[in-house]
């Protein structure tokens, strides 16, 4: 896949918005309303779209054992754990 190894710029707008170029929506399928996973590395911002091929290719990964839970019943007890998490956070830093 040495096509992604080519450079490409882009401009970010006052709100933070960035245009991906043609080429690399078409290369990773990625189109309007698409979301991606952002991370910060050592490198900079990687971003992740996440498409109906990336979300195929890791459905294997989500099998499920007999006796665990739905994944829709797991999903929603990690989303109740993250909003914990950020409420938490908000707490403590609106409280100094």
């Amino acid at each position: 896949m040495s096509k992604t190894h080519q450079n490409d710029t882009v401009w970010f707008s006052t709100k933070g918005q960035v245009v991906i170029p043609l080429r690399l929506r078409k290369l990773f399928h990625i189109q309007d309303g698409t979301r991606a996973i952002v991370t910060a590395t050592d490198e900079g911002i990687l971003l992740k779209p996440v498409t109906a091929a990336t979300i195929e290719r890791g459905f294997g990964l989500l099998k499920r054992k007999p006796g665990d839970k739905p994944l829709a019943e797991e999903w929603a007890d990690h989303k109740r754990e993250e909003r914990g998490k950020e409420e938490a956070k908000y707490a403590r830093h609106g409280s100094r």
